[in-house]
């Protein structure tokens, strides 16, 4: 079912959704398996799995140089949601990113997920490589979101890269792109980021799902913004509760968002062993918040962390 769908079905109520990383190469399904076991009490619609391109690492030779090596550290994306359905009876949701992907690789991917009966895919633009100061695609392989939701749209038309296909048959994704409550960080400012957004939505895709945030202002500024920019589209929010107190620093670090003041002051004379505590209590008022704010989904970034993310829903 697509996921438009199931918002539709739901008649307001907010459903749950989870997100998983692929287990590190040498890893077990089982890895997953342990996470969601838990949190199938929940009813989830659909499972996210996230995809990782290849890395860059350095292998010092014999000799004393360094050999580069481009090595893929979490594969299995495709193969995680097919076990994911098979197991659990509901739909697993890959993500479709530009790096690491030709355009004739993305098509031949967006295939292979037609055939397994995987009909939602969140398409996204990816990060740079480890060591490297900005994204770079592929030779042959598309520079931003916007052009990966194109093409996934035109094989929903039955249009192909081969010219030479004639009556191509249809595929029928429903297609989630990403939203940046606090902006993208590549974007000169908040407006045309949701500009940028607003391409992607008028390319084809059908939802949104945000990046992490603290405070439900920037939500619902974000979620007005939209509005008013013509994006008439289901947003879910994303969601990350604070476990450890260095993640004061290191998630602003890498994933460029803001703490707000009041969520700092309590981390900082607060003990680091009840920040844990203070994350899950901090994340169930934001959850009661977007939910009596109609949101269509309330979708959690698990991180493998099955305890924590199981005592907030149970919560809300």
């Amino acid at each position: 079912m697509k996921i438009t769908d199931y918002f539709e079905k739901s008649k307001g109520q907010t459903l749950v959704s989870f997100e998983v990383l692929p287990p590190l190469k040498g890893g077990s399904m089982n890895d997953i398996f342990e996470t969601l076991d838990p949190l199938m009490e929940f009813k989830p619609p659909f499972i996210d799995v996230t995809y990782h391109r290849e890395e860059y690492v350095y292998n010092k030779r014999p000799s004393g140089y360094y050999e580069k090596t481009a090595i893929r550290k979490r594969p299995g994306t495709v193969g995680i949601c097919a076990s994911i359905m098979h197991r659990y009876g509901i739909d697993a949701i890959p993500h479709l990113i530009c790096g690491g992907f030709s355009i004739e690789e993305t098509e031949n991917a967006l295939i292979d997920l037609n055939f397994l009966g995987i009909n939602n895919v969140l398409a996204l633009r990816g990060d740079a490589r480890q060591f490297e100061d900005k994204f770079i695609p592929e030779t042959d392989g598309h520079k931003f979101a916007v052009d990966l939701v194109k093409q996934i749209n035109d094989m929903n038309k039955g249009i192909y890269l081969d010219s030479n296909i004639e009556k191509g048959t249809p595929t029928d994704f429903c297609i989630g792109v990403a939203g940046y409550p606090e902006k993208h960080f590549e974007a000169p400012n908040f407006a045309i980021d949701i500009e940028y957004l607003k391409q992607k939505i008028d390319a084809g895709a059908s939802y949104i799902v945000t990046q992490m945030f603290f405070d439900n202002t920037n939500f619902f500024r974000f979620r007005d913004a939209c509005e008013q920019a013509g994006i008439h589209v289901p947003i879910v929010p994303g969601l990350k509760p604070i476990t450890k107190k260095y993640q004061l620093s290191s998630i602003p670090r890498k994933f460029f968002i803001n703490f707000p003041d009041i969520l700092v002051k309590e981390m900082m004379k607060t003990e680091d062993k009840d920040i844990k505590k203070l994350g899950i209590e901090w994340c169930i008022s934001q959850c009661k918040e977007l939910k009596a704010a109609g949101v269509p989904c309330l979708h959690f970034y698990t991180m493998g962390d099955v305890d924590t993310t199981y005592k907030i829903i149970e919560k809300v």
